[in-house]
């Protein structure tokens, strides 16, 4: 019976997606290509989404739910179709569906583009957290930016980034809803003009102001094989109609198109380069825009029912997600006290009983601010607003704390200097009643460092969610073979409670299963280097070590560090010590941030030691360095289920968390890395025997830098440290120009902010284990088995369950 429900499910699919080809696309299915397939197919999907997502509203109103509202600026969802056939449980009707009709499957998903709505790991966790909270039921909204451009499409070019516009919205998306019926205006500039009303109240009135439209672009996030599906919000900004009207009526239509173009633009880019004042300008728009038009959707569907607002609380949960969102506190609190008329203080109870801040840096140059001057212009009730919180907030802290001038100046919402400047994390955590880390190093360092004041006056708010990951995604999907390897030894229990896993451990002592292990990872090692092959014309062996550094471009995540040991381990074969290193192909991907220059260089760097050593006759297969361009969501569903080793080796104190360090655990990598972020709950959870750390903890870096950090002493007492840094700064790898990498040279020797010289013996200490380890093929895949096994913590699922619990007062 279920073979023969298959098989009509397998009809009904391929009668539904050539239906849409024909019908919606307007082609001959015969003559449609994979593309037409793609979309047919999605159309087909999202008609089953709408039914689900239809009933799943339907019951949230009909059950009167507490609702969770999701800000995050990004939510880098990636391709939609390949986790959608995963959630509903079809894949393989999909599968045979669009075989039947001519086509390859993995042609189809190839088809579709990235979404183009994230740059890194904040916003892989956004989508993360959706696919959890569809699957376990929670009633959720995600709210965020339909950006028509992502961060940016990554080319190389003689080995430098060249960026260029991500136009992934070419096409279109099937996967959105687009809802005019959901217009909401939202202001900029103008005056605030302060009356007294008949009641003799001071009353403050936001006039004058321009107006942009945000209109509401919707997306089905399904939850996994239980008819749930939620929905995520995006914001698109389109010119109002009266703005338009006023140049075309006087004739002057060019201007009329041009001042069109300039609101809409709002939404157009992710991220618009920030050290100039217009894109800073821009940044903060897109922040208030997608607030406002978010907290007046929340309000419509909360005043329904014309419930009470006192009751707010307990029917709505508004998280955070970074302080990207924050500018949401003072904007709800114009909404209670300007227009809905509460008194200040129980608009205050009411607003910080809503509100929840995720922290996702231990950086304070990396926390957010703003300056008041913009504010002052841009939004001009909510500086009012800031003032307001920041003086009774200050009032509270000199009760506390009285006559401590330090604290009232660091805790001050506003920054003085010549400058002055609004810190946005000071304001997420007086406005709001939770404040998480995302790691437990994380957060005991936000309680006892960055925010330690904040701590002594809040204890109660302060908590720690550690990350996770959706396995649905990133083993079900990203790693079939693996996945069904694991289903048919312990059953597919794992895909909703991860950590079913752990009845693999014993498997490990289980020479015929650690073969097919073995066997899997080969396959997916293969099918990365037939990738390599045809991007980078570069051969590797897939019986190498892949060494794998997978993410943002950036100083502190350490890349460097990383080609320190490639070009110590080129210089050992260089000198005669090939047969004791272990073949090991280095795979670096990520973005750089297109004005941070020194990330860029280090791009380049990192070819022009490529072109060195992949060039290099004594180097053979020994060693192979590839840099795979463009990395994205799909990019890294190839990488991840064929590393074998994952390099988290960011300076101590400096990862928030990391999900990246999960992801290739529970793909079976081993990971070399700090004591940072994640790193420390991942070592807990696997034992100490089962991954590499080295390096510098938090308390001997503090040490380092109070006893006055000397980055050339470790270079003059390392010959080969010396000899590494010699070749970089005197052109070794840039012979045409002897100069060029002197800058990351003299950046280490005289500055090396994150530590690297002082991490490198250790590195390359712990590397050499590493490199022992792999040469026994059995070990390390038994240590491979009980990384997956010990993975259960780290599932968003969990995550999410403790938000809900503890943050949110929703039971799961």
């Amino acid at each position: 019976m279920e073979d023969k429900r298959k098989a009509q499910e397998t009809e009904r699919l391929k009668s539904a997606v050539k239906d849409h080809i024909e019908h919606d696309i307007g082609r001959d299915p015969a003559y449609a290509g994979a593309f037409d397939h793609y979309l047919g197919l999605s159309n087909a999907l999202r008609g089953r989404l709408m039914e689900r997502w239809v009933k799943t509203q339907r019951s949230y109103y009909n059950k009167d739910v507490k609702r969770v509202y999701y800000l995050s600026l990004e939510f880098l969802i990636g391709r939609t179709l390949g986790n959608t056939m995963v959630n509903l449980g079809i894949e393989n009707e999909c599968t045979k569906a669009i075989e039947g009709l001519g086509h390859r499957m993995e042609s189809v998903r190839e088809a579709e583009w990235d979404a183009g709505l994230g740059n890194g790991g904040l916003g892989r966790l956004a989508a993360c957290f959706l696919d959890s909270m569809a699957t376990l039921g929670i009633p959720a909204y995600g709210y965020g930016i339909r950006y028509e451009y992502g961060i940016f499409c990554q080319r190389v070019n003689n080995g430098y980034q060249v960026e260029s516009p991500d136009n992934w919205l070419r096409y279109g998306s099937p996967w959105e809803i687009i809802r005019p019926n959901h217009l909401f205006p939202v202001q900029f500039y103008g005056r605030v003009n302060q009356y007294i009303d008949s009641n003799g109240k001071l009353k403050n009135e936001w006039v004058d102001t321009e107006d942009i439209m945000a209109m509401a672009c919707d997306t089905p996030i399904p939850g996994y094989r239980n008819n749930n599906v939620i929905n995520m919000r995006l914001w698109a900004a389109k010119a109002s109609r009266a703005f338009d009207l006023n140049f075309f009526n006087s004739g002057n239509y060019i201007q009329a198109v041009e001042e069109k173009e300039k609101s809409e633009c709002i939404s157009k880019v992710l991220y618009p380069a920030d050290h100039i004042m217009e894109g800073r300008l821009l940044r903060l728009k897109q922040q208030y825009f997608f607030v406002s038009a978010t907290f007046q959707d929340i309000m419509r569907r909360y005043e329904k029912d014309g419930a009470p607002f006192d009751n707010l609380p307990n029917k709505v949960a508004v998280q955070l997600n970074d302080t990207h969102p924050a500018i949401a506190i003072p904007e709800f609190m114009r909404i209670l006290v300007d227009l809905e008329g509460l008194p200040w203080e129980k608009a205050w109870e009411i607003s910080v009983g809503t509100f929840a801040y995720t922290n996702h840096t231990v950086m304070p140059e990396a926390l957010e601010k703003w300056p008041v001057s913009m504010f002052e212009n841009l939004l001009p009730r909510h500086l009012q607003i800031i003032y307001e919180i920041n003086r009774r907030f200050l009032e509270d802290v000199w009760r506390r704390f009285p006559g401590d001038f330090d604290k009232v100046r660091n805790m001050s919402l506003i920054e003085e200097g010549p400058e002055k400047m609004i810190r946005m994390a000071n304001l997420a955590i007086v406005g709001s009643h939770s404040i998480n880390g995302v790691a437990a190093i994380h957060t005991e360092i936000l309680k006892e460092q960055l925010f330690r004041n904040f701590y002594e006056m809040y204890p109660e708010r302060f908590n720690n969610k550690t990350n996770g990951i959706t396995p649905r995604r990133w083993l079900k999907k990203a790693n079939t073979s693996l996945s069904d390897l694991v289903t048919e030894k312990i059953g597919d229990g794992w895909v909703t409670d991860l950590d079913e896993l752990k009845k693999i451990a014993p498997l490990a002592e289980d020479t015929a299963f650690r073969e097919r292990w073995i066997e899997v990872k080969r396959a997916n090692k293969k099918r990365l280097a037939a990738y390599i092959k045809g991007k980078n014309d570069i051969s590797v062996d897939p019986d190498s070590m892949f060494d794998v550094q997978i993410k943002r471009m950036h100083e502190y995540k350490r890349q460097l560090l990383n080609l320190l040991h490639v070009i110590t381990l080129y210089n050992r074969i260089r000198g005669g010590k090939g047969t004791e290193i272990a073949p090991r192909t280095v795979i670096f991907a990520g973005k750089a941030a297109p004005a941070y220059w020194m990330a860029k260089l280090i791009i380049k760097l990192i070819h022009s030691v490529a072109d060195v050593v992949n060039n290099s006759i004594d180097a053979g297969n020994k060693l192979k360095v590839v840099f795979l361009s463009n990395y994205s969501g799909s990019l890294a569903e190839k990488i991840i289920p064929a590393a074998d080793l994952s390099e988290q080796i960011s300076k101590a104190g400096t990862e928030a968390s990391g999900t990246g360090n999960m992801k290739l655990s529970l793909n079976g990598a081993l990971t070399i890395g700090t004591l940072d972020g994640a790193n420390v709950e991942i070592m807990e959870e696997v034992g100490r025997d089962n991954i590499f750390i080295f390096g510098n903890t938090v308390d001997e870096i503090m040490n380092l830098r109070m006893s006055g950090y000397n980055p050339f002493q470790y270079y003059e007492n390392n010959p080969e440290l010396k000899q590494v840094m010699e070749m970089i700064r005197d052109g070794y790898f840039s012979p045409e120009n002897r100069d060029l990498f002197k800058p990351i040279a003299d950046s280490l020797l005289y500055h090396d902010t994150y530590m690297l010289l002082a991490d490198y013996e250790s590195y390359i200490s712990c590397q050499e284990k590493v490199g022992e380890l792999y040469k026994d093929r059995d070990e390390w895949a038994k240590k491979s088995i009980l990384n997956v096994a010990k993975m259960g913590k780290f599932s968003s699922d969990r995550t999410i369950r403790e938000y809900a619990r503890e943050i949110w007062g929703i039971e799961v």
